[in-house]
């Protein structure tokens, strides 16, 4: 009974690893089936974002149960790929209960952090090249890259209080978008859209967005509901937040005057989308060639998109492509070099989530211009959408061949 136990203890505490640092609900469910399984037990998991229950039937007939309560899901890919690497050394050499333990804890004790300058270089790369994607000057890219790093100071701060999420996105998103909107009035950033959006993204939920997708692609709808409604929940913080510093911002400062957006030609778009990605890397903790292979796919993926632009599709049609090509290259990627492809595949979208369609709705919002907001709104929502049928149809695919793959053996 006591290897029962030890063994229970190391599969359930891998799996509560995996999601506190951001898997997928299926990979958590599987992880943890698998262990067991090769050790010839019967088990049952049940994993939703929140809660992690593991079932087990030993060789006697008895039941043991161990529910684990999941907190706050990090963006910590790095260990995401050690604990699967872990999961395949358990399943492939089925140590004793007690020794796979010793694994585990090895592996929780070698696990690479950035130092906080390094955190702040990613917050400064991740909203210089989405400003300068979204067609601002270099100028306005570095004031960009002061908000997102006052982005990254309040999360970080406020994260070491235990504040939630909803919390720490409005107070992110409200003295960010103040100081867009002061660099502006002091003449220091003449396109306020440009350095407020390059900024956003690094508040945009990424990594939940893509985890609900793929949550819902292979059939765990209630997780991926949940990270669905937090989604929505966190664009309503971003929207309060901005929303409430435009407000202020116009008693201060007055309106922001228009300018010309830059118009950067295809090549320099993807190089931009590239360093942008790199912060994001970093923020996520990925680590080794993985950080340029994932930023790669950010920058192919928007070249995929603009392509089919010239090819005559129109932008709803471009945003299926791209993220089927997303979902194909972060699939490859991950059976080329045995990681899991999640890291892949939440930069390579990157560049397409809306993260814009939010600002400008939330913009159309505060301003009292309904039909505009119902319109951004809808075309935001339908960019979602197409992104997730593309990336259903790409690991659809992919899993197919998986399944088949394995039953010929």
């Amino acid at each position: 009974m006591t290897s029962y136990n030890t063994l229970l203890d190391l599969a359930t505490d891998i799996g509560y690893e995996l999601a506190m640092c951001g898997a997928e609900t299926f990979r958590v469910e599987e992880s943890v089936s698998r262990i067991l399984a090769a050790y010839g037990l019967d088990a049952e998991v049940f994993s939703i974002p929140n809660c992690l229950i593991v079932t087990l039937h030993t060789c006697d007939g008895q039941t043991i149960t161990r529910m684990r309560r999941i907190g706050h899901h990090g963006n910590d890919l790095d260990a995401v790929e050690k604990f699967n690497a872990l999961c395949r050394a358990i399943c492939n050499r089925t140590p004793a209960p007690s020794e796979g333990l010793q694994w585990f804890q090895m592996v929780h004790r070698q696990r690479l952090y950035y130092p906080r300058l390094i955190q702040y270089l990613g917050y400064f790369l991740g909203a210089v090249g989405f400003c300068l994607f979204f067609n601002g000057s270099f100028t306005d890219s570095l004031c960009s890259g002061l908000c997102g790093m006052l982005v990254g100071c309040v999360n970080m701060t406020l994260g070491a209080r235990k504040a939630n999420q909803f919390f720490r996105t409005i107070a992110s998103s409200f003295l960010m978008a103040m100081l867009a909107y002061g660099l502006g009035s002091a003449g220091l950033a003449a396109d306020t859209d440009a350095v407020n959006i390059g900024a956003l993204m690094l508040l945009v939920p990424g990594l939940l967005f893509t985890n609900a997708m793929r949550d819902i692609i292979y059939g765990d709808t209630t997780a991926g509901i949940n990270r669905v409604v937090q989604v929505f929940l966190v664009a309503m913080a971003i929207a309060l937040g901005t929303g409430g510093a435009w407000q202020l911002s116009v008693r201060l400062w007055g309106v922001p005057a228009p300018v010309e957006s830059v118009a950067y030609p295809i090549f320099l778009q993807c190089l931009f989308v590239y360093i942008s990605c790199i912060g994001f890397a970093i923020l996520f903790n990925i680590h080794g060639p993985g950080v340029l292979l994932c930023a790669l796919g950010g920058a192919l993926s928007w070249a995929v998109y603009r392509f089919s632009l010239e090819l005559g599709s129109s932008d709803i049609v471009a945003y299926f492509f791209s993220g089927l090509f997303s979902s194909v290259y972060s699939e490859t990627m991950a059976r080329i070099r045995k990681y899991p492809a999640i890291s892949y595949l939440v930069l390579s979208i990157f560049p397409l989530i809306p993260g814009a369609g939010v600002y400008f709705a939330m913009s159309y919002a505060v301003q009292g211009q309904t039909d505009l907001f119902a319109e951004q709104t809808m075309h935001t929502a339908a960019i979602a959408g197409i992104l997730a049928v593309g990336i259903l149809l790409g690991s659809t695919v992919f899993r197919m061949y998986s399944e088949w793959k394995l039953h010929r053996h």
